[in-house]
């Protein structure tokens, strides 16, 4: 049967082209749209993959600090995720802040039922969280997610503090220390921010149990930002989930973020925001803007921003 002979649908079916990568985001909810779901959502689009956004907790919060959270009841966690996985094929994963150590319970059982697909796992600072509430969480991290991991991505001091409590060496502990303790329990690579090196500048490292694998120095700013972890984790899920190796996702995953921070905003009195499509500048008269194409193995081609009145900021 010819397409003029097609009924409608049948029209639709074959013209219609194919559906992006789609990455599932387990993570909070939070009205400044810095970090959490907000954060992972224009993140992964921005990537030319499509975000399946799970809601594992309520942040309160600005731009400068969190002040209470409110978590989803465990079993709506797994509702919301298996309803999606029931309809639409994944591959990667990223988990943010799952609100508790129930909602790690509920999170690390779905995640065990696609073993195959790719696991990046943020784990953001929650020292706002009481004593009591931040070690239960951290145990069942520890205990369920970190074995399903791929990459475990964090800041220096809050890996250091998670991986290696105990600590107490004249000098930070190093990458591979890191990715040594990580692997203890399950999870192949640590991807490590915010180390500190002289001359204004901080190292990101890529590295497993036998040593460094990848990375990059950014140089340090002179504002802090908010959702920085978020938007790195969120690209490299949406870089692993079309395929590429981990090495090669960190890379542009990093390179990502470095455009992300230095196209920045301060939208409110607090932090600054990671611009997550500081390349979808607006097509000039004469011209098209080279916008990605969603489902392309290919990453945007990252131009650098065009210069701003935006502040200078600082990564940490």
């Amino acid at each position: 049967m010819s397409t003029a002979d097609s009924p409608p649908d049948a029209q639709h079916d074959e013209q219609e082209a194919p559906a992006p990568a789609c990455v599932m985001s387990f993570n909070a909810s939070e009205p400044s749209g810095a970090a959490g779901l907000a954060g992972d959502v224009a993140t992964i689009a921005a990537m030319g993959a499509h975000a399946l956004p799970v809601v594992t907790s309520i942040l309160l919060r600005d731009t400068a600090e969190i002040f209470d959270q409110h978590p989803i009841d465990s079993d709506t966690v797994v509702e919301q995720a298996r309803s999606i996985l029931e309809d639409i094929s994944i591959t990667a994963w990223k988990v943010g802040f799952l609100g508790s150590a129930e909602g790690v319970s509920a999170v690390a059982e779905v995640l065990s039922d696609y073993p195959d697909v790719p696991l990046v796992a943020y784990l953001p600072a929650i020292t706002w969280l009481d004593e009591e509430q931040q070690q239960s969480y951290l145990d069942a991290f520890r205990e369920l997610v970190l074995p399903q991991t791929l990459v475990l991505a964090g800041n220096h001091k809050t890996l250091t503090d998670f991986l290696l409590p105990d600590w107490d060496a004249d000098r930070p502990a190093s990458p591979r220390e890191l990715a040594v303790a990580a692997a203890q329990h399950g999870a192949e690579h640590v991807l490590v921010t915010g180390i500190t090196l002289p001359n204004q500048f901080v190292d990101n490292v890529l590295a497993n149990a036998q040593g460094p694998i990848a990375g990059e120095r950014f140089e340090r700013f002179e504002v802090s930002f908010v959702g920085a972890g978020d938007t790195l984790s969120a690209a490299l899920a949406a870089l692993l989930s079309v395929g590429a190796e981990v090495h090669e996702a960190v890379a542009e995953a990093l390179s990502f973020l470095d455009q992300s921070l230095d196209a920045g905003f301060r939208p409110g009195m607090g932090n600054v925001i990671p611009d997550r499509f500081f390349w979808a500048l607006p097509p000039g008269e004469d011209q098209e803007a080279d916008l990605p194409i969603a489902g392309e193995a290919e990453a945007p081609d990252f131009a650098e921003p065009e210069p701003s009145n935006r502040p200078p900021r600082r990564m940490h």
